[in-house]
């Protein structure tokens, strides 16, 4: 039971939805069901970093934290079936294009991840639908396709990124 209560650390809001698609909320965690929904107190080091580098690269700190969200689930070890790595999802190539070394390395995940979101806008007129359609299955895709893929997984990962910045667009403070 300790590893479910939050230390000082992680002190916050925990969340579950049920199998009727209600959803619980609670400070102090019963199950393993529960996920951290939102932080209290002083900004985490990952608020630090996205606010750093979504300044830094002109972009919405929603976006950022929308794109971890749907990539890692703010895992920062986590690996794909695909290859991709760390909290932003990087491919190994990406990872290199936009010089990170460590994708695992939370600063540098979000440093590159974000850089390379910047590019896919700035590519794509500032159309946020295709860049995140190019951010999920590459720009040569939605190039050829002259917009989002018909990839299914694409699609789902544009709805769910838009979703997710909705979200955190209208409460800033959750990670």
């Amino acid at each position: 039971m300790l590893l479910l209560t939050p230390t000082s650390g992680q002190a916050g809001v925990y969340r579950y939805v049920d199998e009727q698609g209600r959803l619980h909320f609670t400070n102090v965690p019963t199950s393993n069901k529960y996920r951290l929904y939102r932080r209290e107190g002083k900004p985490s080091q990952l608020e630090t970093l996205i606010s750093h580098f979504a300044q830094k690269f002109q972009l919405d700190r929603s976006l950022i934290k929308a794109v971890i969200k749907a990539e890692s689930d703010f895992d920062p070890q986590v690996v794909s079936n695909k290859g991709a790595q760390g909290l932003m999802q990087l491919m190994p190539e990406t990872a290199k294009e936009v010089g990170v070394k460590n994708p695992f390395d939370p600063s540098e995940s979000i440093y590159g991840g974000s850089l390379y979101l910047r590019k896919m806008l700035d590519s794509f007129d500032q159309n946020l639908d295709y860049a995140l359609a190019a951010y999920n299955a590459g720009p040569g895709a939605v190039r050829k396709y002259g917009g989002i893929p018909p990839y299914e997984e694409t699609q789902n990962y544009v709805r769910r990124v838009k979703q997710y910045f909705n979200l955190y667009s209208r409460s800033k403070d959750i990670l």
